[in-house]
């Protein structure tokens, strides 16, 4: 659920975490996750869809946006600007983005943006999600993009797990030494707020470590799919 409190802004939950009060309704669980589908599906991947047109740093302005998928899509007849900054403010990874009345998703674009290339902030360390059945490939052939245009890290372990069952129970965790991979002029860029994206990740700069799984239980996944924002998990490797 998504409600708005007066005083302290937007929130996930029934009623306000800092003071207690219920707020003002927004949307209810199943819009919210239809629609925060609805939301990466264009960003990251179907502009066109929806007859919108997106500037080589992925930003879309945000009231054509949502004119957009009022007319594509008549049960959002409801929807505002406001409902979108709402969804961009209270995701908990940093998927989106929104600056000068424009938004756009910050990482998993089946096309071509622009990102800031700084290095600055990097942890030393990040981490990859693989299954049993790729893991010695990647550790001979280093990490490359595929369906996507550039190679997810995660921050932590923890996050690295949960990215990583989209695809298998067990995920097999990779650690990427990011000072030496710096050092030696590789860029990698903050996406999310758990997500770092880089073209490519030598094979030298990689090492299997040994993670209990049973320290990271599995995340809840979404009860509902939009049939035009649904598919792979935003947080999948790639």
């Amino acid at each position: 659920m998504l409600r708005e409190c007066r005083e302290h802004g937007y929130f996930r939950a029934e009623y306000c975490p800092v003071c207690g009060e219920e707020g003002r309704f927004l949307m209810n669980s199943e819009e919210l996750d239809r629609l925060s589908r609805t939301l990466a599906g264009i960003l990251r991947h179907f502009p066109e869809r929806f007859d919108l047109e997106v500037d080589s740093y992925g930003f879309v302005d945000r009231r054509r946006f949502v004119n957009a998928v009022q007319a594509k899509q008549r049960r959002y007849h409801w929807l505002r600007p406001h409902h979108i900054l709402a969804i961009i403010e209270t995701d908990n990874k940093g998927r989106y983005e929104f600056k000068d009345g424009k938004i756009r998703a910050t990482y998993a674009h089946s096309f071509e943006v622009e990102l800031d290339p700084s290095n600055v902030g990097i942890p030393e360390s990040l981490y990859y999600p693989a299954t049993e059945e790729e893991v010695d490939i990647i550790l001979e052939t280093g990490i490359k993009p595929s369906d996507r245009k550039r190679v997810h890290l995660s921050k932590t372990i923890g996050d690295a797990v949960n990215a990583g069952r989209v695809r298998t129970e067990s995920p097999v965790i990779l650690e990427v030494d990011v000072r030496s991979a710096s050092d030696d002029g590789v860029v990698i860029q903050k996406a999310g707020k758990t997500v770092y994206l880089a073209e490519e990740i030598d094979r030298k700069y990689l090492k299997r470590i040994d993670v209990d799984l049973s320290e990271y239980p599995p995340e809840p996944k979404p009860q509902n799919a939009d049939s035009e924002g649904a598919g792979e998990s935003d947080d999948s490797p790639s």
